[in-house]
């Protein structure tokens, strides 16, 4: 009884300060993206509308020597989407469908369209997409700049989805850019961060939608690459795939679970094509979730309940479409003072249990606050200049919570560090839509194409009209 009320108590409070403290705490005249590492003072932020509108921006940008950065939703945290005393343009009201066939299964979409506008318009023809982030809510001009890749084990990242797309050049210029048309600007521009001009509309190949069984097992972390090769890799049924690892105390890093999608054809896709409006429970699980960020006990009831809600959903039924349409809400998180900041690190999957006990050394060492850890699975990408899978890997997505705080800030930066440290001595990757802590020397090193990027760069936009603080950060010398 004791304990029920110790509990209620310890949940009031979370409540009380979540209520309290979700609140921005920066001035309203500055910008910054999800991180608010680093807020700075913008010329102005301008709403895409029409391409002669862009034109007159970047003719007026040139003019007056002020740069441009690119905007979507702001989610990645690097400072990728502003730079100070520059035009911000927002392209999330650029967000039209511009033609759509089934028959060919291909769609050409603004750049500001989400992917959950794609999904409400191609659901209807049983439809789906390929490639995306594990949440709709992303523009698709956003996620082709940091060519973005999911819980689809088959397609690999986003790149090799896209068919083509038109560009707005530093000169002013619209140009259609393919793999057979201005070539060399394809594999810059996936993932190239906005550097190399607006991504006006793309043309997407698209795939069936499907119905899939879920089916999940439980498996310690060097269990895991033998059970993936010869359980999923090797099941050509299995068309997603993810993994959580544990960062409750009483299992920390050693015990996972794996939640596979496996296709059944014998299902009726029209019985599970109706695609999910709204989220469930987001009040309950967003609780849930701070208690997990605020004490130890709450990441062993929150892991808990994670492997219980699992084994309830084993042998359920669900399309592919809602599949790609998870949860994300009840993880906003906008406390003053604290921020939940992500990482994401690519191993090799032989390498995989050890780096998982050299990350657990260095996060022991650091007391960084881990609230979670999803695991991918990334197709070797071969063509994308910036590409963070050199070879077949898993991919750590890994949630922190840290302080905004200078000291605190210093602190997570040089914790982060020591963590890349050791995903370079296990010949992995890092992803670079998040916070500038890699050093220039680990990014180097990290993406050996580096010099090739940044020479394009010139070469393309010699008078940097185009920037942001990942430039800044990695230009070096």
């Amino acid at each position: 009884m004791k304990k029920t009320i110790v509990l209620l108590l310890l949940v009031a409070l979370c409540l009380f300060n979540y209520i309290q403290n979700n609140v921005p705490d920066q001035d309203p005249y500055m910008i910054t993206d999800y991180s608010r590492l680093h807020p700075v003072k913008v010329e102005r932020v301008i709403k895409g509308r029409e391409e002669e509108q862009l034109i007159d921006i970047i003719k007026e940008a040139k003019a007056k020597h002020l740069t441009i950065s690119i905007a979507g939703q702001r989610h990645s945290q690097g400072g990728h989407t502003y730079y100070k005393d520059g035009i911000v343009i927002d392209m999330t009201s650029y967000n039209r469908i511009l033609s759509f066939s089934p028959k060919e299964k291909k769609i050409r979409v603004q750049a500001g369209a989400t992917w959950e506008y794609i999904q409400d318009t191609i659901n209807p023809y049983e439809l789906s997409i390929k490639t995306m982030q594990s949440q709709n809510i992303f523009t698709v001009g956003g996620s082709i700049s940091v060519n973005a890749h999911g819980r689809d084990i088959r397609s690999g990242s986003l790149i090799k989805s896209v068919e083509s797309f038109r560009l707005l050049t530093a000169e002013g210029r619209i140009i259609e850019v393919s793999r057979t048309e201005n070539a060399d600007l394809f594999p810059l521009v996936l993932g190239g961060y906005g550097l190399f001009g607006i991504i006006l509309d793309v043309t997407l190949t698209l795939t069936d939608d499907e119905v899939y069984k879920v089916t999940s097992d439980h498996m310690s972390v060097n269990e895991y690459p033998d059970y993936f090769i010869t359980n999923v890799r090797s099941n050509p049924n299995i068309h997603m795939h993810i993994a959580r690892i544990s960062v409750a105390p009483s299992s920390f890093l050693t015990e996972m679970y794996a939640i596979n999608y496996e296709v059944d054809h014998t299902i009726s896709l029209q019985d599970h094509n109706k695609l999910q409006t709204r989220e469930q429970w987001v009040i309950p699980s967003k609780l849930l979730f701070q208690i997990n960020r605020s004490f130890n006990f709450g990441k062993d009831a929150f892991w808990k309940l994670q492997k219980v809600y699992f084994a309830k959903e084993q042998g359920s039924m669900i399309s592919r479409n809602n599949a790609m349409r998870s949860e994300s809400e009840f993880m906003e998180y906008r406390i003053a003072g604290k921020n939940d900041l992500l990482q994401e690190y690519f191993i090799p999957i032989k390498e995989f249990p050890g780096f998982v006990e050299d990350y657990k050394t260095v996060l022991k060492q650091e007391n960084l606050n881990l609230l979670n850890i999803t695991i991918r699975y990334v197709n070797q990408d071969q063509e994308a200049v910036l590409s963070y899978a050199r070879e077949d890997m898993f991919a750590l997505v890994c949630l922190f919570n840290v302080p905004l705080s200078e000291q605190g800030k210093k602190k997570v930066k040089q914790g982060i560090q020591n963590i890349i440290n050791q995903v370079i001595k296990h010949r992995g990757t890092y992803y670079l839509p998040y916070a500038d802590y890699p050093s220039v020397q680990q990014f180097q090193t990290v993406y050996p194409k580096y010099n090739l990027f940044f020479k394009k760069k010139d070469q393309y936009d010699p008078n940097h009209l185009f920037m942001n603080y990942f430039y800044e950060d990695y230009k070096g010398e």
